[in-house]
């Protein structure tokens, strides 16, 4: 199929901002075929601002349907695992947000019937579709030459990038009592990993290495490799900071997170050896083709030049859209797939259970 149709679970803040209008940029490769979300409201504000799209009733509706081929999984974290597996039943392909799900016990029951699973399931990092990322890879020194590596994200939630850029619908109309039972699950499945008396802000280092953190660990992990261990982490400001400390082996790789109401949005790698420095700069996702940065700094015989890549305008949504479309049309095996990611909860698991111990 050269156009494939979307239908998109999930029509929240990065749904409106981002994947939206980057599939109706993407007109000759994507149609948006299908949509639902919970609050009515939504469904019809997104349906005038889309009006090739069908509405569906339930997400089962849109996921069952024959005119639909590929489901964007754009959903509350806590639905993931079950749209999923309804999704691989009707035999779509599928771009699953970021996290592909909260507990390894989700993630490997997924795992089980993806092994015969031949459609694309595809999720959705896309810092690691990047420009400044895809070019970094080709900059980076031999894995025995690198002496340290730096990593963190000191941002501020989407709101305060969203509100004065762009209209998002933010629904008002939402069942009181479907949203309590999605908190509760949603707590339930964050429990599982933390412990069920663990006290509010693990709990919430956790949803934050879920959702913010999951970026640029797993970034990390496809630049340099997997850690040895966790050899420290440490969480404050109730939760919503997290510095974490990774043993390669010959070197060790720090990563801070930081969330505060500044409006400001800072995210970096940067890979070191004892002549060359290697930094991925990213900004906001939420407002569309901001551009990445890559700088190189080397020491040549004594003399230091740096290189400065960019300002690199290619957005990583449309980047990350391309691939999944490539992998549909050629039947191969993305990157971002389930396998991969599970390495992230097994990661982010093993970052709270040092947490627990310090």
């Amino acid at each position: 199929m050269s156009v494939v149709r979307v239908g998109l679970l999930g029509l929240g803040e990065v749904a409106q901002s981002i994947h939206l209008p980057a599939l109706a940029d993407l007109h000759g490769q994507f149609r948006v075929a299908g949509l639902y979300d919970v609050s009515p409201g939504l469904l019809a504000h997104c349906a005038a601002r889309y009006p090739t799209a069908r509405t569906y009733p339930s997400a089962e509706a849109l996921i069952a349907a024959p005119e639909i081929d590929a489901v964007f999984v754009l959903s509350p974290d806590e639905t993931h695992s079950t749209y999923v597996a309804a999704a691989m039943d009707a035999d779509k392909h599928i771009l699953l947000e970021k996290p592909p799900c909260l507990t390894l016990r989700e993630i490997d029951a997924l795992l089980a019937r993806a092994e015969t699973y031949r459609k694309v399931l595809f999720v959705a990092y896309m810092r690691r579709y990047a420009p400044a990322f895809l070019a970094a890879k080709a900059e980076l020194p031999p894995h025995a030459e690198i002496t340290h590596v730096r990593v963190y994200d000191l941002i501020s939630e989407g709101p305060h990038f969203l509100r004065p850029s762009q209209h998002v619908y933010y629904p008002t109309d939402i069942d009181p009592e479907l949203l309590a039972r999605g908190r509760a699950a949603r707590e339930a499945l964050l429990r599982e990993v933390t412990g069920a008396d663990a006290p509010p802000d693990l709990v919430r280092a956790y949803r934050g290495l879920a959702a913010l953190s999951s970026h640029n660990l797993s970034a990390m992990r496809e630049l340099i490799g997997e850690p040895v261990r966790v050899v420290g982490a440490h969480r404050n400001n109730r939760g919503a900071n997290t510095s974490v400390i990774f043993d390669y082996g010959h070197f060790t790789a720090t990563y801070d997170a930081v969330v505060d109401d500044l409006g400001l949005f800072d995210a970096m790698i940067e890979v070191r050896s004892n002549r060359k420095r290697v930094r991925i700069i990213y900004d906001t996702p939420y407002i569309r083709s901001l551009p990445t940065h890559l700088d190189v700094t080397e020491n040549r015989d004594g003399e230091v030049h740096t290189r400065h890549l960019g300002p690199l305008y290619a957005d990583a949504f449309p980047n990350e859209l391309r691939a999944f479309h490539r992998h549909i049309l050629d039947g191969t095996t993305p990157k971002t797939n389930l396998a991969d990611a599970r390495r992230d909860l097994a990661l982010w698991a093993e970052i709270i259970d040092r947490m627990k111990r310090a």
